[in-house]
């Protein structure tokens, strides 16, 4: 079964500096029948001004996966970790026991676009960590790049090194040119979630555009078709 969230339907939050639309309740949108799916409880597609961003402030309990889509993100943290990271970088935060971070637009001109994805952690009160992992954009060209996944699991070698996340999730990114179909085994006892970033797919015949996302649940097979002249990128999550 694939359940479409459209993108039209998502919160909105404008802040003039700040353009952020909510796949889940965030902040002052609040909307019961959209709390988080699985273990998944926050994916925001921001786009943030010229060096401008969210100062300083405190995590606990989470893993939060940046995945910039546009320009070059700043992120500075109460671990020491001070870093940019720009398209094709995979950045983990397990906020754990207790972290402070702040994250800008690296640039004074243009502005930066990202999806900020927030998962609930199997255990609380974990050692806080940083990774940052940068990979060749065609290791997601017609395939699937693994950007997290679970310390406790092998995942596939042809899918890259991702980070390690205090969850049994597993999160992927695929990039498609037009024409480019791909498919993904699920096993039938777990659950999975399509977030588009760019584009259009077919995704077992279903339509998905730039910004819908769709839960699937009972489906053991993913097909995915681009179905835009200009391609599309895409997240897939795995989920227990």
């Amino acid at each position: 079964m694939i359940t479409l969230r459209p993108a039209a339907e998502r919160g909105h939050a404008q802040h003039g500096w700040l353009d952020s639309r909510h796949t889940f309740s965030f902040a002052d949108y609040h909307d019961p029948a959209h709390m988080g799916f699985r273990q998944l409880r926050v994916i925001n597609d921001d786009r943030v001004a010229p060096g401008l961003g969210f100062g300083a402030h405190p995590h606990r309990d989470m893993e939060i996966i940046s995945y910039v889509l546009e320009g070059a993100l700043a992120h500075k943290d109460s671990m020491g970790e001070n870093h940019i990271l720009g398209p094709n970088t995979i950045q983990t935060m397990s906020a754990g026991s207790g972290i402070v971070h702040s994250e800008f637009n690296a640039s004074q001109t243009e502005p930066v676009h990202f999806l900020q994805i927030w998962i609930k952690p199997a255990a609380h009160g974990v050692t806080p960590g940083y990774q940052q992992i940068a990979f060749d954009p065609a290791e997601k060209q017609g395939r699937f790049r693994l950007i997290a996944g679970p310390r406790d699991r092998t995942a596939n070698p042809s899918d890259g090194v991702g980070a390690v996340i205090h969850q049994d999730a597993w999160v992927y990114v695929a990039e498609l040119r037009p024409g480019d179909t791909l498919a993904r085994t699920l096993d039938p006892n777990r659950y999975a979630w399509v977030q588009m970033a760019r584009g259009a797919v077919k995704l077992n015949g279903v339509d998905l555009g730039e910004g819908d996302g769709a839960a699937i649940s009972a489906e053991t097979l993913l097909s995915f078709s681009a179905a835009g002249p200009a391609g599309c990128e895409f997240l897939l999550f795995d989920l227990a």
